[in-house]
């Protein structure tokens, strides 16, 4: 049995709040009140309705998210979206509460951007100069980049992905921001790396990597799914019995 507060601050001390981006971020319990204890918990990416019929079913102490469940202020999320709220209120009449951590989990020691990183097999990973929430490593090989692409897109479990290669035809300095951290690719670029990966990334932001003669590799937001295991392990670390559930599967976009 895991008390709550110990959770709490195994949080506060890798992914504390303050990291969480202000300017469009929201962290933290979502909806219901912790409990004292844990005796399990659900872990997801995003969750959705659809994922209501098992947590009913199987009532877990806590349900942790990547992606926050109330994405802006309560009020207005609930007012606008009466999906958002139905599912809100469900799980409240339940006593199911949601704990979310985004932003501040991808940029933590150990969080999205790292297991992501470890995930690729590279080496020396460090924080990218001005983009603290993106990780940078070495291939221990240099690599073709349409070898590379190939090989991370199985390695990150994508089904698809969108490759611009106008730089370098060998890479080894890998730079990477899971989700959509398109703005990004700017900082990689100064940094001296060799490819870039991330996701959602605009026409703009495509135009600017092929005037800079550079490599983008652009991979679906469901690689974000690594945050399962990775805090299924933290979760163990702080109590080997705990009984951990994780979401199904979130299907990607098809590839026609």
């Amino acid at each position: 049995m895991l008390k709550t507060s110990i959770l709490l601050a195994k949080f506060a001390r890798l992914f504390p709040k303050r990291l969480a981006k202000r300017y469009h971020d929201f962290v933290g319990l979502m909806s219901g009140k912790l409990p004292a204890t844990l005796n399990s918990v659900f872990l997801t990416l995003d969750l959705d309705p659809s994922h209501l019929p098992l947590l009913l079913k199987t009532k877990p102490d806590l349900v942790l998210t990547h992606h926050p469940l109330i994405y802006g202020t309560r009020h207005r999320v609930l007012k606008e979206d009466a999906v958002k709220r139905e599912l809100v209120h469900a799980l409240e009449r339940a006593h199911i509460p949601v704990y979310s951590l985004h932003t501040n989990f991808d940029e933590g020691a150990g969080g999205m951007n790292d297991a992501l990183a470890l995930a690729l097999n590279l080496n020396h990973i460090h924080a990218i100069p001005h983009c603290e929430i993106g990780r940078g490593g070495e291939l221990s090989e240099a690599m073709d980049i349409h070898d590379f692409a190939r090989w991370a897109k199985k390695k990150l479990q994508a089904n698809y992905g969108l490759l611009v290669a106008k730089g370098k035809q060998k890479v080894k300095k890998v730079a990477l921001v899971g989700g959509g951290g398109a703005r990004d690719v700017v900082h990689a670029i100064d940094g001296g790396y060799d490819v870039f990966i991330s996701g959602d990334f605009p026409h703009h932001i495509r135009r600017l990597v092929i005037n800079r003669h550079f490599n983008y590799l652009d991979l679906p937001h469901e690689i974000e799914e690594i945050f399962m295991p990775t805090m299924a392990n933290i979760l163990h670390s702080l109590d080997p019995k705990l009984t951990i559930t994780y979401a199904p599967k979130q299907e990607q976009a098809e590839v026609i």
